[in-house]
């Protein structure tokens, strides 16, 4: 039985972590082979299908289909297809991730990010194969339902608003949750972009230093 680190179950301030068991229903993926590159070809196979063929719809559905209705009501079920799929199964099966909220007895309700506590055998059987499909589909996607929301609202596509609007919650909720449980906190997040810009304004400083030195051991050189 594989065990979860929670990451913050109820808020940012809170560095305590939990370990948890998976769900009862737990694959045996650590006796399969290292030899296979997709661990887990079905979870890997609808984990693009229902967000890919939303998209392909919501693209192409004019062109087969005059109706609206029928239109939105296909493409809100593959989102929700997706959202499901995503959150319950395809992240904890491809890249040991999952996310999930519960309410406590005073009624309150919490969230709760955790990442698989893989032993060093399991961290060398972990397909990067399955972790690249994982991270291109869940980040490409919402980025393209935010593409079609900025061109819906500028081409006055107003009845499509409310799909695409759906595609972004849905898809964002997706990848927030699972960056939540790959990075941590909130406050790991904005350490994080911090370090990267700091890191960035100290190369430019450094580059542009670099090159002023050699403009002044030019023209020392010239005189």
């Amino acid at each position: 039985m594989k065990e979860y680190q929670a990451r913050e179950p109820s808020g940012d301030s809170n560095d305590d972590t939990e370990d948890v068991s998976l769900f009862d229903a737990e694959e045996e993926t650590s006796n399969r082979p290292k030899k296979s590159k997709i661990r887990h070809p079905v979870a890997s196979f609808f984990h693009l299908f229902f967000r890919v063929s939303a998209i392909v719809v919501y693209l192409l559905c004019e062109l087969f289909s005059s109706s609206f209705i029928a239109c939105m009501v296909t493409i809100i079920l593959l989102l929700s297809c997706d959202f499901w799929a995503v959150k319950n199964v395809t992240g904890r099966l491809m890249v040991g991730l999952r996310w999930w909220n519960h309410i406590d007895e005073d009624g309150k309700s919490h969230w709760v990010f955790e990442s698989r506590k893989a032993s060093a055998q399991e961290s060398k059987t972990v397909s990067e194969a399955e972790s690249r499909i994982f991270w291109l589909g869940l980040i490409a996607c919402p980025v393209l339902w935010v593409i079609f929301a900025f061109s819906a609202l500028f081409s006055f596509r107003v009845k499509w608003l409310a799909v695409v609007i759906m595609g972004v919650v849905l898809q964002g909720a997706n990848l927030y949750g699972y960056i939540r449980c790959k990075v941590g906190s909130r406050k790991n997040l904005t350490n994080m972009a911090t370090s990267y810009l700091g890191k960035q304004f100290l190369r430019q400083k450094n580059g542009s230093g670099a090159q002023r030195g050699r403009f002044e051991g030019l023209s020392l050189h010239i005189g």
